[in-house]
């Protein structure tokens, strides 16, 4: 099975189009430490022909023209692509976005939980995936699903969704609703797996419970929610007034984050992903990366390539 990190950024991506603090001046004049980083997103591959993605970017056009493997063979026809699905775990923005990109009377399939594919058939922009070529798939939780084409084709892969502790994206969140209109299948975590191996894609977590710790036990690889590196973070930045755990992510610093709840779980390699551009993790030699490191974490980067 082979993993590319298309992008490893949280919504916004890395220097974020506004941003302007010192980090994202020193990415945009090209310092190798801040190096730009863009929206996160995964491909997963069983025999390095056929790809899928997991989550679509709102930068994957940029992340097709950055990675040789999705490019289209020369033998292909002159509409073509080797990206054959796409899987989502959730409906934030910088998550679906990404699919209006895959307009072109491209055959895929695509899956997500039930609640997702709600949300994107209510929302008629979403209608450019032209259901003669784009089946949308329910990805049940609790359930293993195989992965298909739109033609019916197994691709290799299978997916097992879960329940992880979250929130509703954010452009659906209902103020007056309880917990702001969340419902189950609002957030989701990944076991993805091709033959004997396997492995976790969870970009978005508010919180370690006995059942996910249980679950991801003895891993061989899991990539995590590295969205803030403490929870009051953008606070502190003066960019926002709401916590990690407000929009549905955990922290990776603290009593609470993850680099303590992943403690003793015996996971053979760990990276964080689903990066926000405030989080000093971007910056190559910073305090944090190196604590990071020290307890055990990698850095999702753009481009990374994995093979299990």
């Amino acid at each position: 099975m082979q993993i590319l990190v298309l992008g490893a950024a949280a919504g916004g991506g890395f220097p974020q189009w506004n941003s302007n603090d010192t980090t994202a001046r020193r990415a945009r004049t090209g310092d190798p430490a801040t190096r730009p980083v863009t929206q996160s997103s995964i491909a997963v591959s069983a025999d390095g022909a056929r790809w899928v993605l997991f989550n679509a970017s709102p930068d994957l056009r940029q992340q097709i023209n950055d990675n040789r493997q999705l490019h289209p063979a020369a033998s292909a026809p002159l509409r073509a692509n080797p990206i054959a699905a796409a899987v989502l775990t959730n409906a934030d923005v910088d998550h679906v976005a990404g699919l209006l990109n895959l307009r072109e009377s491209q055959p895929l399939s695509l899956y997500a939980h039930p609640r997702v594919l709600e949300v994107l058939a209510r929302n008629s922009i979403f209608n450019v995936l032209n259901p003669a070529f784009v089946a949308r798939r329910p990805l049940d939780i609790a359930e293993e699903t195989k992965i298909h084409d739109q033609s019916g084709v197994p691709l290799g892969l299978s997916v097992s969704a879960f329940a992880v502790p979250g929130k509703v994206a954010l452009w659906l969140e209902d103020a007056a609703a309880p917990d702001l209109g969340t419902r189950e299948g609002d957030a989701v975590g990944l076991r993805i797996s091709a033959g004997q191996a396997s492995f976790f894609y969870i970009p978005g977590c508010a919180a370690m419970t006995p059942a996910l710790a249980a679950r991801l036990r003895g891993a061989a690889l899991v990539l995590f929610d590295g969205t803030l590196w403490r929870d009051d973070e953008m606070i502190a930045a003066g960019v926002s007034g709401k916590t990690g755990k407000r929009m549905g992510h955990m922290s990776c610093s603290g009593p609470d984050g993850a680099i303590a709840a992943f403690r003793g779980l015996d996971i053979a390699r760990k990276l964080f992903i689903h990066i926000n551009n405030t989080n000093p993790l971007l910056v190559a030699g910073s305090v944090e990366r190196r604590e990071a490191a020290a307890a055990g974490w990698d850095i999702a980067q753009d481009g990374m390539e994995i093979a299990l």
